[in-house]
C-alpha cells in the first residue's frame, strides 16, 4: 500500500518503523525538516518538510495515488483538516485521524460519517480501556480480546509454589481437568510458541486461551484470584487518567486521583463528581501513605515522566498494592524494564500503532480471509491475529492434522456459532469461522500465510 503519514512525533515514528518494515510504500510529512531527514535515512522512506494540511504538499507527496493517509500531528483540528483535504484530493484514499481531546469523544461517529474517515484513534481512551480491563482481573498482566469480546487471552506470571510449576503442557489437562491452551511462554528473556513437550516453571509468563467458564475454573485451581479491585489510586491527571477514572467509577470502583496542577484538579472535579480528586504531588511518599496507599488494591502511575512512574510503581509494590499499572512512553531499555517485573506496563504509542496496523492488514487481505483484530503480545514480539474465514478459503473443511503450519505459528482458537473450540488434530476450519492465530512471525495479512506452501 502507498501510505502518507502526517506528523512524526512518537506515534508517527512508531508507524514509520512498523509500516515500512512490512513493505508498504511510506511517505512522511512534517514541518521539522531535520526529523524528516532522520526518519528517511533510518527507514528508507520518502519524506517532505511542510504543512500536511496543504493541498500542494499532499499532491507532492502523491496523494492522488495514495491508498491511505494517517494524520497524527499534535493538533486534533490539523489532523481532521489533513484528512478532509486528502479525501477531496485523492482518487480512492482512505483516511485515519488521531483525536485526543475528550471534547470530541462523544462526536466520533458524526465526524467519521461527515468527513468520511476510515478510523478515528484516541490513544488516551484506548490506553484507559486496557488499564480498566486488567483492573477487573488484577492477576493478569494484560488481556486481549477477540470475536467481539467473546474470546479472551489473559497473560500472567506463574507464581512461586504454583501447581503449574514442573507441569508439562501435554499433561496439564489431565492434571487440572481444565481445557486450556497455552499460546505463548516468556522465559529467560525469550518468547516461544510452545509445543506439548514444554514444561512450565514458576516465573514463566504465559498467555492462555479458553472459554470464560473454563478460564475461571482454571485460575481457581491454580490459586490465582480473579475478583476485581475495589479501589484505585491514580497519580497524574492527564487525559488517560480522566478516561480511566470515568470507566472505573462507572464500574463501581472507588477512585482517588492525585494531580499537582490546581487548575487541572478543578477541571477533573467538575467532570468526575464520583471520584476523589486530590491536589498534591503524587511523588510525595508521605502524601501517598496519607491517602491510603497501603490499603488500596490498585495503583496506576500516569505522570508525564517515565522514570517517576517506574519509581512510584516500585514503591506501590513495596507497600503491598495488589495491582499496579505503569505508563511508559519513552524508555527504550525494554530488557531493564522487564527485569523490574513492574506488573502491567502500558505504552500508548504502541497501542495506537497496533490499531492502525490492524486496519492496514485488513485492507491487504486476499480472497480467503480477513484480518478482523490484531494485538501485540509481549509488547510487539508476538502477534495474535483474528481471521474471519470467507468464501474461497482453499483449506475449507480440511482437518488440522492434514495441514502443515509454519514454525512459530499456533492456531489458538476456532470460534464458531458462539462456541470456543480449542483446536485438536481432527478439527477443521470452515467458512464463517473466526480463527485466532498466535505467532512470532510478523506481517501476516491472510490466514493462508500461516501454512507451509506445498
Amino acid at each position: 500500500m502507498k501510505i502518507i503519514i502526517v506528523g512524526c512525533g512518537k506515534v508517527g515514528r512508531e508507524l514509520v518503523a512498523v509500516l515500512s518494515q512490512e513493505g508498504n510504500d511510506v511517505v512522511l510529512i512534517d514541518r521539522d525538516e531535520a526529523t524528516v531527514e532522520e526518519l528517511c535515512d533510518n527507514y528508507d522512506v520518502m519524506g517532505l518538510a511542510g504543512n500536511g494540511a496543504s493541498h500542494s504538499v499532499q499532491v507532492e507527496a502523491g496523494i492522488e495515488e495514495a491508498d491511505l493517509l494517517i494524520a497524527v500531528t499534535g493538533s486534533d483540528e490539523m489532523n481532521l483538516l489533513c484528512c478532509l483535504i486528502a479525501r477531496m484530493s485523492g482518487k480512492n484514499c482512505h483516511t485515519i485521524a488521531r483525536l485526543r481531546n475528550p471534547e470530541y469523544s462523544g462526536e466520533i461517529g458524526f465526524l467519521k460519517e461527515e468527513l468520511g474517515l476510515a478510523m478515528v484513534i484516541n490513544q488516551e481512551a484506548t490506553a484507559a480501556r486496557e488499564i480498566a480491563r486488567v483492573m477487573k482481573f488484577p492477576s493478569a498482566i494484560d488481556i486481549v480480546t477477540f470475536a467481539k469480546g467473546k474470546v479472551e487471552l489473559p497473560r500472567f506470571r506463574i507464581p512461586q509454589g504454583s501447581v503449574l510449576d514442573g507441569v508439562s503442557l501435554v499433561n496439564m489437562h489431565e492434571q487440572l481437568h481444565c481445557d486450556v491452551l497455552v499460546a505463548s511462554v516468556e522465559t529467560d528473556g525469550k518468547v516461544i510458541i510452545p509445543n506439548g513437550d514444554y514444561t512450565l516453571h514458576s516465573g514463566d509468563v504465559i498467555t492462555i486461551v479458553s472459554d470464560t467458564r473454563t478460564e475461571e475454573s482454571f485460575f481457581r485451581k491454580i490459586g490465582i484470584q480473579t475478583n476485581r479491585v475495589k479501589n484505585v489510586i491514580i497519580v497524574g491527571g492527564g487525559d488517560i487518567a480522566y478516561y480511566l477514572a470515568k470507566m472505573l467509577v462507572e464500574n463501581s470502583i472507588s477512585v482517588k486521583l492525585i494531580e499537582r496542577r490546581l487548575e487541572r484538579c478543578e477541571y477533573l472535579s467538575e467532570r468526575l463528581p464520583k471520584a476523589t480528586i486530590v491536589h498534591g504531588d503524587g511523588s510525595d511518599r508521605q502524601l501517598l501513605l496519607e491517602e491510603g496507599l497501603e490499603s488500596t488494591e490498585g495503583f496506576v502511575a500516569l505522570t508525564d515522566f517515565d522514570e517517576e512512574n517506574v519509581i512510584l510503581s516500585l514503591f506501590a509494590r513495596q507497600s503491598g498494592v495488589r495491582k499496579i499499572v505503569t505508563k511508559i512512553n519513552r524508555i527504550a531499555f525494554d530488557e531493564v524494564i522487564d527485569k523490574l517485573e513492574l506488573d502491567t506496563t502500558v505504552h500508548p504509542r504502541l497501542l495506537t500503532a497496533e490499531y492502525i496496523l490492524q486496519y492496514v492488514r485488513a485492507r491487504k487481505n486476499s480472497m480467503g480471509s480477513n484480518v478482523e483484530t490484531m494485538h501485540w503480545l509481549v509488547e510487539n514480539k508476538v502477534e495474535a491475529l483474528e481471521f474471519y474465514i470467507r468464501e474461497g478459503f482453499v483449506y475449507d473443511g480440511k482437518t488440522l492434522m492434514e495441514l502443515q503450519l509454519k514454525p512459530g505459528v499456533l492456531i489458538a482458537c476456532i470460534y464458531r456459532g458462539g462456541q470456543v473450540i480449542l483446536p485438536r488434530g481432527r478439527d477443521v476450519m470452515q467458512v464463517g469461522d473466526t480463527v485466532i492465530v498466535v505467532t512470532t512471525i510478523a506481517g501476516m495479512n491472510d490466514i493462508n500465510d500461516i501454512f507451509v506452501e506445498r
